[in-house]
């Protein structure tokens, strides 16, 4: 019978997903018939669901965020209401049977404190939290995801942003519990960080939440499609080797479907997103957030401000360009990223090592001047009168750097995982003479850096030089394109 096991049967989590594609297609293509779809739907369980009326809430979270694009879209308040409905409801003993901590349905959401159960359903729920904070201003919304936010950058982040330890129920583990060799890592939970960190981002203003979110970008999200966009990791190791099948469906490498096709779909959903994520406004604040090839158009103090920025090159400079169509004064923001600040997250889960001596610092130039940094909430701010021409150029060092784990977590001591700006990297046998496993990195090991055109596409090597002999390292976002093999990201140290 229909909502007859809302637990299970994901009929909230299905048409939320139908919520945003239709609200999708109606912003970029003007047309309403999906939209209308949607519409009459949520009209529908609308009229079934709420105060005084049927009182259950979905077993997998999604709706939420769908309810509020539609509420965006149309101004229709009550879709914003259901959506606080079904986040209030969860934990409530009077209106359902509870479905646990596994569907964050233990507790009612104001009073959850950690990150728990199946990933990706909790992500999202803290998301669409984000969401109806941000529209109501309701404060304890804000307080418990900020609590949880802190769990999980303190105790159960992997170091490429991934999140979820256990293959069992998809789900967050205890903390500091990050298994390497078995970490579960759901493509779609590293997209849920994405939009959760943006979301804080959006309510807060800290470039902190940008710092999370471009970990889980670059690194997490990334390695789930390959370079043909057509291939898939449903999950995503930070070891493998060679044999044990940890891909969904039984499977040791990418795959062009699963048997639940959440993943494929779901990194369909963020690509074109991406756009939205790279700059940032408020008042007469302009954020630049991730370093991409790219330009925007806003208006502020009532005038229209063309912004191109080209990318991070491979030597770490940054060049933003100002074209006002009169001079205006507004505050430019260029975030100046934990890594670059010798912080890996913004946490104590890791750190760089002190063997590690980073000679160079963050510049900042306008228009060939060198300016001082003055750094708030992780942003560079410069508040001048702009004019057509003006140019913006950042400097982030690029060393490679050795990080260490948290000493709680058991599954690192002794190991030492390599990063080079936001990238993570890894050893794959391939490169290694078959082995990547049980290889050692010493603490005075050399690096050299190449950059590789003709190598898995275009990609930043780097080749150490120590007793165990060369090394090459290539990002963890490529690995496994070469055919099964042993790879691995956090290898043994040998410490001076």
């Amino acid at each position: 019978m229909r909502w007859s096991n809302l637990r299970i049967n994901h009929e909230f989590y299905n048409v939320g997903h139908l919520y945003e594609g239709a609200v999708a297609h109606y912003q970029a293509t003007g047309k309403r018939g999906l939209l209308d779809v949607a519409l009459k739907n949520a009209d529908l369980i609308d009229s079934l669901f709420g105060p005084g009326q049927r009182r259950d809430v979905p077993g997998h979270q999604e709706i939420e965020l769908g309810l509020v694009k539609l509420y965006l879209v149309t101004g229709e308040a009550r879709y914003l209401d259901l959506a606080k409905f079904f986040l209030d409801e969860r934990g409530q003993t009077d209106g359902h049977e509870l479905y646990g901590a596994y569907a964050q349905d233990h507790l009612p959401v104001v009073a959850q404190e950690e990150a728990v159960g199946h990933a990706v359903r909790a992500v999202y729920m803290y998301a669409g939290m984000a969401d109806v904070a941000a529209l109501t201003g309701a404060q304890p919304y804000i307080d418990a995801i900020d609590a949880i936010w802190q769990d999980v950058v303190a105790r159960k982040l992997y170091l490429t942003g991934g999140i979820g330890a256990r293959h069992e129920g998809e789900a967050f583990g205890d903390a500091f519990e990050l298994p390497n060799h078995t970490a579960y890592n759901e493509t779609c939970a590293a997209i849920a960080n994405i939009y959760w960190n943006q979301r804080l981002f959006q309510l807060h203003g800290h470039a902190k939440y940008i710092d999370v979110l471009e970990r889980s970008l670059y690194n997490g999200f990334l390695a789930g499609v390959d370079f043909g966009g057509d291939r898939f990791f449903y999950v995503n190791p930070l070891a493998f080797d060679g044999d044990y099948r940890f891909n969904r469906d039984d499977s040791r490498e990418r795959m062009p479907w699963f048997n639940c096709s959440c993943c494929p779909t779901n990194v369909v959903r963020l690509f074109p997103a991406l756009g939205g994520y790279l700059y940032a406004q408020r008042d007469d604040r302009l954020y630049v957030n991730l370093f991409v090839s790219s330009q925007t158009t806003a208006m502020l103090n009532g005038e229209r401000r063309h912004c191109p920025a080209n990318g991070l090159s491979v030597a770490g400079t940054v060049r933003i360009q100002i074209d006002p169509e009169q001079p205006v004064h507004f505050a430019l923001g260029v975030r100046i990223p934990g890594w670059a600040q010798g912080t890996p997250v913004p946490s104590d889960l890791y750190h760089y090592l002190d063997t590690q001596k980073q000679d160079e610092a963050v510049q900042l130039r306008v228009n060939g001047a060198e300016t001082p940094l003055q750094i708030q909430d992780g942003y560079a701010w410069i508040a001048r009168e702009w004019r057509a021409g003006d140019a913006v150029e950042l400097h982030l060092p690029l060393p490679v750097r050795r990080v260490e784990s948290h000493a709680a977590v058991t599954e690192n001591r002794g190991k030492v995982a390599i990063e080079r700006g936001p990238l993570v990297y890894c050893l794959e046998g391939i490169d290694n003479d078959g082995r990547a496993l049980d290889r050692t990195l010493a603490d005075d090991a050399t690096f050299r850096v190449d950059w590789q055109p003709d190598l898995l596409h275009g990609v930043t090597t780097l080749r150490s030089h120590g007793d165990d002999g060369d090394l090459l390292f290539a990002p963890y976002y490529a690995w496994g394109h070469r055919g099964l093999g042993e790879m691995v990201v956090w290898m043994n140290r040998e410490a001076a």
